[in-house]
């Protein structure tokens, strides 16, 4: 029996770090919606008792260091399942972008084996499970619109954002989450309007929603890479609604209810990043 997965990318509407914890972690508030830019899961079982991933994306670990082997990994040990597994990767979504393509995978596999080897999995186990290879993970298996807090492990749905239109880029470089965070200054961080950002999607304002957007992160990336408020500044000088940074960086995205609005936007970057994309949100 083979199952198919997509594995979505998201976004961060909103990021608010609150202060950093005993544990040397930070405790985070954060809205997050999923993109119609997805990875692809192909996952089969094996005669063997072995896991093999195989992905498209040569740079990519497909050992013990990837994100699906370890979910794999964790659900065979938790259930004693001596079972083998295969699982083909067919990425889209850029890699280190802060679109948590890592995590939605591990959260699509997790899925996956729980049709496949009937577990009977509610969401909240398989987030419990996930939230073990990373705390995107637990958003990643409920999807859609979501508040999130903790360190990632506390998700509660939200009514899907209001739809439009989502321009992508992602510039040629990579910023890696942990040092960002290790480095970080609490000192003059901006604290964006969760509760209110929240209270727009509930209310489905768009206008008020783009308003309240906002990311802590952004001003410790912009500082070690220029070109990301570069892309930002662009982005609304082409007519995007709004532009966040996504998550840790370098990723920025932009907003735009009229598609022909979107299509300019995209089109601008198609000559000055290598990874642009133009997609819709998802709305179930």
């Amino acid at each position: 029996m083979e199952i198919i997965e997509k594995a979505p990318a998201k976004i961060n509407l909103g990021l608010d770090i609150l202060g950093k914890r005993p544990d040397g972690y930070h405790d985070l508030e954060m809205i997050m919606a999923s993109v119609d830019l997805a990875d692809k899961l192909i996952i089969n079982e094996l005669p063997q008792d072995k896991i093999i991933v195989r992905t498209n994306a040569t740079f990519l670990p497909v050992d013990e260091k990837n994100n699906v082997y370890q979910a794999v990994a964790l659900v065979k040990e938790q259930f004693g399942i001596k079972q083998g597994l295969s699982v083909e990767i067919k990425k889209t979504i850029p890699v280190a972008a802060g679109l948590g393509g890592g995590s939605s995978d591990a959260a699509a596999v997790l899925r996956g084996v729980n049709k496949l080897w009937r577990l009977g999995l509610s969401k909240q186990e398989l987030s419990d499970i996930g939230f073990n290879v990373g705390t995107d993970v637990p958003y990643c298996v409920h999807g859609t619109t979501a508040f999130v807090a903790g360190r990632g492990e506390i998700v509660e749905p939200l009514p899907p954002m209001p739809q439009c239109w989502v321009v992508i880029v992602k510039p040629q470089f990579s910023v890696s989450t942990r040092k960002i965070f290790a480095d970080f200054d609490m000192t003059g961080i901006e604290h964006p309007d969760i509760p209110g950002l929240k209270a727009s999607i509930l209310e489905q304002d768009y206008d008020k929603m783009i308003s309240l957007m906002g990311n802590s992160m952004e001003r410790a990336t912009m500082q070690r890479r220029p070109v990301v408020r570069e892309i930002k500044e662009k982005m609304m000088k082409y007519g995007a609604d709004a532009a966040l940074m996504s998550g840790s960086g370098p990723t920025v995205f932009g907003l735009c209810q009229n598609y022909s609005r979107a299509k300019r936007v995209y089109n601008a970057f198609r000559g000055f990043c290598k990874e642009v994309h133009l997609v819709r949100t998802i709305n179930q």
